[in-house]
């Protein structure tokens, strides 16, 4: 990947702004991170202690996230279940009952 690809995708970042509507995700930081590798200068290379840093960094926040989604679920799973038991206290149980002809 080359830097133009990058300016070609989020725009021109020299001013610390990208202009594309989209946030880095995991798969940009790969492709970031194996384009810095291929181009870094074989005498003086990437410090490790950085380059591990960074990926325990975006794992932590991935991890995040990941919790943030299942958190959100939770809550939804958990405020419909205290709107039925609502419901069925109050003699609404959200069900019509059928009827009998005869």
């Amino acid at each position: 990947m080359t830097v133009s690809n990058i300016q070609a995708q989020y725009g021109n970042a020299s001013n610390g702004i990208f202009t594309k509507d989209k946030q880095l995700d995991q798969n940009d930081f790969l492709r970031l991170m194996t384009a810095q590798l291929q181009q870094q200068d074989p005498f003086n290379p990437v410090n490790n202690q950085e380059m591990v840093a960074q990926m325990a960094q975006f794992s932590s926040l991935a991890g995040i996230s990941e919790t943030n989604t299942v958190l959100t679920k939770i809550s939804e799973q958990l405020a419909a279940q205290n709107q039925l038991l609502q419901d069925i206290k109050g003699g609404n149980s959200g069900l019509t009952p059928p009827t009998q002809e005869g």
